[in-house]
């Protein structure tokens, strides 16, 4: 079972994890690059890059573009439930109506909120025609149950999308957005741009790699440590056990006893100690028994 779920989370980290982490640091390294090469680029028309149909072209994402044409405040509406450093906003957006007819979705910057959720007074947009000078951004697209909503008859939109802004505002769009610059006719207070660096990106999808390779190494580590300790015990248990004692038996030191010995003419000898029985001495030969000795050469 443990084999299955390191396997199931090395396989995330290589297929989800990390190429969601690189993923996300090759398009924010793709995205300061285009900023960096439109602080450097002329401003263009921004009908020289409007799509005949479809979507903007990524690569003229962050283009500085000129624009005139009309304000069409009365189709005007908000993007709720956003965060601009760090505190919530409402981005105000105003379809603009193009000279050559074209009607592009500007976005004039932010406001915030004064009465809870409660979109303030928001200054109107100009009359009349207007040049303005803005930033060319893609459409973000749309998320399954966060339709648009009225309140207090202002259209309110969970994202910045151009289809789904102009159903709201009932105005064909052409899909793509631009972000008004600061200081320009109809400008709010404008929206900053992103920092120009890469974040955290590449280091956290480097880790995700790591984790999937240590996860294996680490379960074949544990696994072997077991298997290691499984053979040490069955030869512990196989081997004799060599820790058992041998007990020697002791001589037992034979003591004299304390009574003496009768002798064969029943003296009494007294016995010795030497760490086992003794012998019996002799008795001394009596007067009679020495003569006899002396005489005929015999003793007993």
């Amino acid at each position: 079972m443990l084999a299955v779920v390191v396997a199931g989370f090395a396989y995330m980290c290589f297929t989800v994890l990390a190429p969601w982490q690189l993923g996300k640091n090759t398009s924010t390294e793709h995205r300061n690059a285009l900023i960096e090469q439109s602080v450097n680029a002329d401003p263009v028309q921004v009908e020289s890059i409007l799509p005949e149909s479809g979507p903007l072209n990524p690569d003229d994402e962050w283009r500085q573009v000129t624009a005139t044409g009309t304000y069409l405040s009365d189709h005007e509406a908000l993007v709720r439930l956003r965060s601009i450093e760090g505190d919530p906003a409402y981005e105000v957006l105003t379809p603009m109506r193009l000279v050559g007819g074209e009607v592009i979705l500007v976005n004039r910057g932010y406001v915030r909120p004064v009465q809870g959720t409660l979109a303030p007074p928001i200054d109107p947009a100009p009359t009349g025609e207007v040049t303005v000078a803005a930033r060319a951004r893609v459409s973000e697209g749309t998320v399954p149950g966060k339709d648009p909503i009225v309140e207090n008859g202002v259209p309110q939109v969970y994202f910045l999308d151009a289809g789904q802004v102009g159903a709201a505002v009932g105005l064909p769009l052409t899909d793509a957005w631009f972000q008004l610059s600061a200081g320009e006719p109809g400008a709010l207070t404008p929206i900053p741009l992103p920092q120009l660096d890469a974040g955290p990106y590449l280091s956290y999808g480097l880790q995700w790699l790591a984790f999937g390779i240590m996860a294996p190494l680490g379960l074949a580590y544990f696994v072997r440590a077991e298997i290691r300790e499984r053979r040490r015990e069955r030869a512990r248990a196989a081997a004799p056990d060599s820790a058992t004692p041998v007990v020697e038996t002791p001589v037992a030191e034979s003591t004299a006893s304390s009574e003496p010995a009768p002798a064969d003419d029943g003296a009494l000898v007294p016995r010795r100690r030497f760490g086992r029985q003794a012998q019996a001495e002799p008795a001394p030969l009596t007067a009679t028994e020495a003569k006899l000795a002396d005489r005929y050469g015999k003793r007993r």
